[in-house]
């Protein structure tokens, strides 16, 4: 009996953390999951050791295995083509074979039995190089934990010719990239034309998977389960969560699964990358257009936490610009006498970085001699200090005129975008608009660009802009010369603030996700709603992905109850707000015209900053949830740094009006600790701690009233 319970808990650990003592958990230890590209007969097979796609070449090509090499769980039910392209408003297969005889599952032996589509793409040849670096990005400007410029892997590239004399000279090619240390492949394709003949490219569907269904109700459900994979691409924007600026991933019926159990065949079963409108590019002679690239990441099971930490691997593998962490202040001003105390005072308190906010003044679209003078004069004063200038733009959100702005494609007048009224990038103006910004960074020297309202997702019905044709090619359009213009900051060492989802293409941090009304609250509702943003919003961002809020001036009303000026009066919400802040490794904006007023703030100031740049490595590691605030208990959360001689970082907080005396067990596993580890509360005296078989070590804390304790794992 004995032996089954020992058998079982060890079962139970390989479920939950989805590793055997055999292999290291990629999580914690990735270094011996390499990507490469074997060949096997007709066979190309893409693996790392936590991922396998494979992909059958003859008599066409088509996906035949994609499969969880540490769960063995298979992704596929059927075979469907590798891309789809509509040209000249005709549908083509791109790869796929035909003749399968169903549709939930299919047998090894089926394949050789399989006939080519009469109207497909055609394989023609093959291709395997190393990833190459997307983004150029300068990993030595400022802070930041990554160990990469670039995620490092195998790439294959796959060419495709048509048979028919009409689309002579037109390839297609699928590109797949297998990345080293993650269970993680990337989708994309490309599209070149030899032809003397323009060639219209009306829609695509870059990656299309027949997955087996996650649930099998007789009648379709309010929301349907997906399988154990996170999709997104590249071609995202309008929230803060990549859920949230999805554009591209989704999930259809399958008309070819008969045999299913839902019996209107309604199961959302068949991934599908795609466009919801467009891009309806031409492609002329010796042109080529180029997709979107969608990410597939394999997870384990439904384990939020293990879930969301292998997300945020992939963030700062594919993003690693997004490991950068910047200690800033927003600044309501830009008088020269205000941004220079400013700086001073960033200067003698460890701050890094000053943002001239919304509001303060500055407008980087006027490029006169003047105006790029003047702060040229403050970006020089902040650079032989030590310290990045940078400033806020808006560009959505906003009317010009009704040449310029986005047009409804119903009333044909603008009006009715995301924002209700914004400017179109791809007229004239918008162009401009880049442009001048281009500019204004190029002779100031500007370190930072916190552009509020990138291109967020609108359409443009308009035919007489400049730069798009019509409704059907606007959105991708706009988007395109958003993120050529994010690839360019990146190049200059540009740091960016988005509130928008543009990671993987270049910026920075987004919000943390909070409601902006809500810093106009009493300054004790701020804190405990300030922290519950922080605990939420960490499980898809790591901490130096997003940033936070804290008014020290009026923000949305409130009045002085709302503020914490004077600082000198207001010290202990000022240090509550740190704390949180600096503990969970989230950027605040303290937004304001002054970091401290007097000897005892700047000291509290100085105080805080120094202990996050003590444990500044530990304090940016990934975060483990343990309680969420709700105002009448201990809440917290801790850091995980497997790699580093501190493993990890706990944060507990009492909003309570009474002392917190309790024991708590802390999983320790995410940390790379499984056995013993040393325990000091607050950098005190370590006290070894036995871990128990769940990967947890009990603690017994105390948590004065209204406070909060730290603990550092070693």
């Amino acid at each position: 009996m004995r032996c089954f319970f020992i058998l079982l808990n060890i079962f139970f650990c390989v479920t939950i953390f989805g590793q055997s003592n055999e292999h290291k958990d990629w999580l914690i230890d990735n270094g011996e999951y390499v990507a490469k590209i074997d060949i096997e007969g007709n066979n190309l097979i893409l693996s790392n050791g936590l991922a396998l796609r494979q992909i059958t070449i003859k008599p066409n090509v088509a996906t035949t295995e994609y499969k969880n090499l540490v769960t063995g769980e298979t992704y596929l039910r059927s075979i469907k083509p590798e891309a789809e392209v509509t040209l000249n408003n005709k549908v083509y297969p791109v790869g796929g074979l035909i003749g399968l005889k169903e549709h939930g599952y299919f047998l090894n032996n089926w394949i050789a039995d399989l006939k080519i589509e009469p109207n497909s793409f055609r394989y023609d040849s093959y291709q395997i190089t190393s990833i190459k670096q997307l983004i150029k990005w300068n990993s030595k400007k400022r802070w930041n934990t990554s160990k990469s410029d670039f995620a490092k892997g195998k790439e294959l590239r796959i060419k495709f010719t048509h048979p028919s004399e009409e689309l002579m000279g037109i390839t297609v090619f699928v590109h797949y990239e297998i990345y080293d240390g993650m269970p993680l492949i990337s989708k994309r394709i490309s599209v070149e034309n030899v032809n003397e003949k323009s060639v219209v490219l009306n829609t695509f569907k870059s990656e299309i998977l027949a997955f087996p269904e996650a649930q099998n109700p007789t009648d379709a459900p309010s929301r349907w389960l997906r399988p154990n994979i996170h999709v997104e691409s590249d071609f995202a924007f309008g929230g803060f969560t990549a859920d949230q600026a999805n554009q591209t991933i989704f999930w259809e019926e399958d008309p070819e699964y008969t045999s299913q159990v839902n019996w209107k065949l309604e199961t959302e079963c068949l991934l599908e990358a795609k466009l919801p409108i467009g891009p309806n590019v031409t492609i002329s002679n010796s042109g080529a257009f180029e997709s979107f690239r969608t990410y597939e990441l394999l997870q384990n099971g439904n384990d939020r936490e293990r879930n969301a930490l292998g997300v945020r691997k992939m963030y700062r593998a594919l993003a690693p610009w997004s490991t950068e962490n910047p200690i800033f202040m927003h600044l309501t001003s830009t008088e020269p006498d205000v941004v220079k105390t400013a700086i001073d005072q960033c200067v003698t308190t460890g701050y890094e970085m000053v943002i001239l906010s919304f509001g303060s003044g500055l407008n980087m679209e006027d490029t006169s001699a003047t105006n790029i003078k003047k702060f040229k004069k403050l970006a020089d004063y902040a650079h032989k200090k030590g310290i990045e200038l940078g400033g806020y733009s808006l560009f959505s959100s906003r009317t010009i005129n009704e040449e310029v702005d986005a047009i409804n494609k119903e009333t044909g007048k603008p009006g009715g975008t995301k924002f209700n009224n914004a400017p179109c990038l791809a007229s004239q103006w918008g162009y401009n608009y880049l442009e001048k910004l281009k500019v204004f960074f190029e002779k100031t020297g500007f370190d930072l660009l916190e552009h509020d309202g990138p291109y967020p997702g609108d359409f443009c019905a308009s035919t007489t802009h400049k730069y798009h044709k019509g409704y059907e090619d606007s959105q991708w359009v706009q988007w395109s010369m958003t993120k050529d213009f994010y690839h360019w900051l990146k190049e200059k060492d540009i740091y960016l603030n988005a509130p928008d989802f543009y990671f993987l293409q270049g910026s920075n941090k987004c919000g943390i996700g909070y409601r902006e009304v809500n810093w106009s609250l009493p300054r004790d509702q701020q804190i405990i709603l300030g922290r519950q943003n922080i605990y939420d919003g960490t499980w898809d961002k790591s901490p130096s992905m997003a940033w936070t809020f804290v008014p020290l001036t009026e923000y949305h009303g409130g009045g002085a109850e709302a503020t914490l000026e004077p600082l000198s009066e207001h010290l202990i919400a000022y240090e509550a707000h740190m704390v949180q802040n600096y503990g969970s490794g989230v950027q605040a904006c303290y937004r304001g015209p002054r970091l401290y007023d007097t000897k005892e703030t700047k000291e509290l100031v100085i105080q805080q900053v120094e202990h996050y740049k003590k444990f500044r490595n530990t304090l940016n590691g990934d975060i483990i949830h343990l309680r969420r605030p709700n105002g009448r208990s201990w809440d917290g959360f801790m850091h995980v740094t497997p790699d580093n001689e501190n493993k990890g970082l706990i944060m507990l907080f009492n909003p309570t009006e009474k002392v917190v005396i309790e024991q708590i067990n802390v999983p320790v596993y995410y940390a790379g600790v499984k056995d013993e580890v040393l325990l000091s509360k607050e950098g005190g005296l370590e006290i070894q701690r036995q871990s128990n078989r769940n990967f947890e070590v009990s603690i017994n804390i105390s948590i004065p009233a209204q406070s909060y304790t730290w603990y550092l794992i070693r």
